[in-house]
Protein backbone atom coordinates (compact mmCIF):
# COMPACT_ATOMS: atom_id res chain seq x y z
CA UNK A 1 0.00 0.00 0.00
CA UNK A 2 1.28 3.47 -0.91
CA UNK A 3 2.39 5.47 2.11
CA UNK A 4 0.31 8.59 2.64
CA UNK A 5 1.23 10.79 5.61
CA UNK A 6 -1.63 13.24 5.01
CA UNK A 7 -4.32 10.54 4.98
CA UNK A 8 -2.85 8.73 8.00
CA UNK A 9 -2.56 11.95 10.01
CA UNK A 10 -6.09 13.07 9.17
CA UNK A 11 -7.49 9.62 9.99
CA UNK A 12 -5.72 9.61 13.37
CA UNK A 13 -7.05 13.08 14.14
CA UNK A 14 -10.61 12.11 13.22
CA UNK A 15 -10.45 8.95 15.35
CA UNK A 16 -9.11 10.78 18.42
CA UNK A 17 -11.65 13.60 18.09
CA UNK A 18 -14.45 11.07 17.53
CA UNK A 19 -13.50 9.11 20.65
CA UNK A 20 -13.29 12.36 22.63
CA UNK A 21 -16.80 13.40 21.56
CA UNK A 22 -18.12 9.90 22.31
CA UNK A 23 -16.70 10.03 25.84
CA UNK A 24 -18.01 13.56 26.33
CA UNK A 25 -21.51 12.48 25.29
CA UNK A 26 -21.38 9.36 27.48
CA UNK A 27 -20.13 11.16 30.59
CA UNK A 28 -22.61 14.00 30.08
CA UNK A 29 -25.52 11.58 29.64
CA UNK A 30 -24.60 9.67 32.82
CA UNK A 31 -24.13 12.93 34.72
CA UNK A 32 -27.56 14.29 33.74
CA UNK A 33 -29.17 10.92 34.49
CA UNK A 34 -27.82 10.91 38.04
CA UNK A 35 -28.73 14.58 38.49
CA UNK A 36 -32.41 13.82 37.86
CA UNK A 37 -32.60 10.24 39.12
CA UNK A 38 -31.00 10.98 42.47
CA UNK A 39 -32.11 14.56 43.02
CA UNK A 40 -33.33 15.46 46.51
CA UNK A 41 -36.89 15.70 45.20
CA UNK A 42 -36.97 12.13 43.84
CA UNK A 43 -34.59 10.60 46.33
CA UNK A 44 -34.94 12.44 49.70
CA UNK A 45 -33.07 9.70 51.54
CA UNK A 46 -29.52 9.03 50.41
CA UNK A 47 -29.04 5.64 48.79
CA UNK A 48 -26.34 3.41 50.28
CA UNK A 49 -24.16 2.27 47.36
CA UNK A 50 -21.84 -0.62 48.16
CA UNK A 51 -20.11 -0.85 44.78
CA UNK A 52 -20.48 -2.72 41.49
CA UNK A 53 -17.62 -4.95 40.37
CA UNK A 54 -18.88 -5.30 36.81
CA UNK A 55 -19.21 -1.55 36.41
CA UNK A 56 -15.74 -0.94 37.83
CA UNK A 57 -14.21 -3.45 35.41
CA UNK A 58 -16.02 -1.86 32.47
CA UNK A 59 -14.99 1.72 33.24
CA UNK A 60 -11.39 0.54 33.55
CA UNK A 61 -11.26 -1.79 30.53
CA UNK A 62 -13.08 0.45 28.02
CA UNK A 63 -10.79 3.50 28.50
CA UNK A 64 -7.74 1.23 28.29
CA UNK A 65 -8.95 -0.19 24.98
CA UNK A 66 -9.71 3.28 23.62
CA UNK A 67 -6.26 4.54 24.60
CA UNK A 68 -4.64 1.51 22.93
CA UNK A 69 -6.61 2.22 19.73
CA UNK A 70 -5.41 5.84 19.73
CA UNK A 71 -1.86 4.71 20.46
CA UNK A 72 -1.94 2.26 17.54
CA UNK A 73 -2.96 4.88 15.01
CA UNK A 74 -0.60 7.47 16.46
CA UNK A 75 2.38 5.12 16.45
CA UNK A 76 1.57 3.89 12.93
CA UNK A 77 1.65 7.49 11.70
CA UNK A 78 4.87 8.25 13.60
CA UNK A 79 6.56 5.13 12.22
CA UNK A 80 5.56 6.12 8.69
CA UNK A 81 6.95 9.65 9.14
CA UNK A 82 10.30 8.35 10.44
CA UNK A 83 10.86 5.83 7.64
CA UNK A 84 11.50 7.62 4.36
CA UNK A 85 11.25 5.55 1.15
CA UNK A 86 14.64 4.35 -0.12
CA UNK A 87 14.08 5.99 -3.52
CA UNK A 88 13.35 9.44 -2.05
CA UNK A 89 15.02 12.51 -3.53
CA UNK A 90 17.38 14.11 -1.00
CA UNK A 91 17.46 17.85 -0.35
CA UNK A 92 19.52 19.62 2.32
CA UNK A 93 17.57 22.28 4.23
CA UNK A 94 19.30 24.96 6.29
CA UNK A 95 17.44 27.24 8.67
CA UNK A 96 18.91 30.54 9.84
CA UNK A 97 17.48 33.74 11.26
CA UNK A 98 15.20 34.26 9.44
CA UNK A 99 15.06 32.26 6.20
CA UNK A 100 15.16 28.75 4.75
CA UNK A 101 17.62 27.66 2.06
CA UNK A 102 17.68 24.44 0.02
CA UNK A 103 20.54 22.56 -1.61
CA UNK A 104 20.01 19.73 -4.12
CA UNK A 105 22.24 16.73 -4.73
CA UNK A 106 23.72 18.35 -7.86
CA UNK A 107 24.78 21.45 -5.88
CA UNK A 108 21.93 23.76 -6.90
CA UNK A 109 20.91 26.16 -4.12
CA UNK A 110 17.58 28.00 -3.84
CA UNK A 111 15.39 29.85 -1.35
CA UNK A 112 12.26 28.05 -2.64
CA UNK A 113 11.87 24.28 -2.47
CA UNK A 114 11.02 23.00 -5.96
CA UNK A 115 9.96 19.34 -6.02
CA UNK A 116 8.44 16.92 -8.55
CA UNK A 117 4.85 15.76 -8.10
CA UNK A 118 4.47 12.11 -7.08
CA UNK A 119 8.07 11.80 -5.85
CA UNK A 120 9.05 11.18 -2.23
CA UNK A 121 11.21 14.01 -0.91
CA UNK A 122 13.59 13.47 2.03
CA UNK A 123 14.82 16.64 3.73
CA UNK A 124 18.04 16.75 5.76
CA UNK A 125 17.40 19.47 8.34
CA UNK A 126 20.21 21.68 9.67
CA UNK A 127 20.36 24.93 11.64
CA UNK A 128 23.06 27.56 11.21
CA UNK A 129 22.23 29.39 14.45
CA UNK A 130 19.29 28.73 16.82
CA UNK A 131 16.46 26.22 17.15
CA UNK A 132 13.89 26.31 14.32
CA UNK A 133 11.08 23.97 13.24
CA UNK A 134 10.35 23.13 9.60
CA UNK A 135 6.59 22.96 9.12
CA UNK A 136 4.56 22.32 5.95
CA UNK A 137 0.87 22.34 7.01
CA UNK A 138 -0.44 21.02 3.68
CA UNK A 139 1.68 17.85 4.00
CA UNK A 140 1.07 17.43 7.78
CA UNK A 141 4.81 17.31 8.53
CA UNK A 142 6.83 19.22 11.13
CA UNK A 143 10.29 18.53 12.56
CA UNK A 144 12.63 20.45 14.84
CA UNK A 145 15.79 21.94 13.35
CA UNK A 146 18.43 22.04 16.09
CA UNK A 147 21.96 23.50 15.78
CA UNK A 148 24.65 20.81 15.88
CA UNK A 149 22.16 18.01 15.34
CA UNK A 150 20.96 16.53 12.04
CA UNK A 151 17.30 15.71 11.69
CA UNK A 152 15.20 14.61 8.75
CA UNK A 153 11.64 14.37 7.44
CA UNK A 154 9.93 13.36 4.24
CA UNK A 155 6.75 13.98 2.29
CA UNK A 156 5.27 13.33 -1.13
CA UNK A 157 3.36 16.05 -3.02
CA UNK A 158 0.31 14.60 -4.75
CA UNK A 159 -0.74 17.64 -6.77
CA UNK A 160 0.93 20.50 -8.60
CA UNK A 161 0.83 23.76 -6.68
CA UNK A 162 2.45 26.04 -4.11
CA UNK A 163 2.48 25.16 -0.40
CA UNK A 164 3.51 27.31 2.55
CA UNK A 165 6.57 26.57 4.65
CA UNK A 166 6.69 28.05 8.15
CA UNK A 167 8.93 28.02 11.20
CA UNK A 168 6.99 26.55 14.13
CA UNK A 169 9.61 27.29 16.81
CA UNK A 170 10.08 30.84 18.12
CA UNK A 171 13.54 31.86 16.91
CA UNK A 172 13.78 35.60 17.43
CA UNK A 173 12.25 38.94 16.53
CA UNK A 174 11.46 38.09 12.89
CA UNK A 175 10.27 34.54 13.56
CA UNK A 176 6.83 35.27 12.04
CA UNK A 177 8.49 36.26 8.74
CA UNK A 178 10.52 33.08 8.38
CA UNK A 179 8.43 31.86 5.46
CA UNK A 180 9.13 29.94 2.29
CA UNK A 181 7.34 27.87 -0.36
CA UNK A 182 7.24 24.33 -1.64
CA UNK A 183 6.53 24.46 -5.37
CA UNK A 184 5.40 21.09 -6.74
CA UNK A 185 5.92 20.70 -10.49
CA UNK A 186 5.35 17.89 -12.99
CA UNK A 187 8.50 15.80 -13.39
CA UNK A 188 9.36 17.30 -16.80
CA UNK A 189 9.06 20.89 -15.56
CA UNK A 190 11.06 20.10 -12.44
CA UNK A 191 13.87 18.49 -14.48
CA UNK A 192 13.94 21.57 -16.72
CA UNK A 193 14.07 23.92 -13.73
CA UNK A 194 16.87 21.93 -12.07
CA UNK A 195 18.93 21.93 -15.27
CA UNK A 196 18.45 25.67 -15.86
CA UNK A 197 19.24 26.44 -12.22
CA UNK A 198 22.47 24.43 -12.47
CA UNK A 199 23.46 26.22 -15.69
CA UNK A 200 22.78 29.67 -14.19
CA UNK A 201 24.67 28.82 -11.02
CA UNK A 202 27.66 27.57 -13.01
CA UNK A 203 27.62 30.73 -15.13
CA UNK A 204 27.42 32.99 -12.08
CA UNK A 205 30.30 31.12 -10.43
CA UNK A 206 32.42 31.49 -13.55
CA UNK A 207 31.67 35.25 -13.74
CA UNK A 208 32.59 35.66 -10.08
CA UNK A 209 35.90 33.87 -10.61
CA UNK A 210 36.67 36.02 -13.66
CA UNK A 211 35.92 39.18 -11.67
CA UNK A 212 38.22 38.06 -8.85
CA UNK A 213 40.99 37.20 -11.30
CA UNK A 214 40.70 40.65 -12.93
CA UNK A 215 40.91 42.35 -9.54
CA UNK A 216 43.93 40.26 -8.54
CA UNK A 217 45.70 41.05 -11.85
CA UNK A 218 44.97 44.74 -11.31
CA UNK A 219 46.47 44.64 -7.82
CA UNK A 220 49.60 42.87 -9.10
CA UNK A 221 50.03 45.47 -11.86
CA UNK A 222 49.87 48.32 -9.38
Amino acid sequence: MKLDIVRQTDLTFIIIVGISFLLLALVSAVMFYFMFRYSRKKNPVATDITGNTTLEILWTAIPVLLVLVMFYFGYSGFKMMRNAPTDAMNVKVTGRMWAWSYEYENGVKADTLFVPVGKSIKLELNSADVAHSFYVPAFRVKEDVIPGRKNYMWFEPKEEGKYNVECAEYCGLSHAYMLSLVVALPQEKFDSWLLNAKTLQTTDTAKTKDTLNIKQDSIKTK
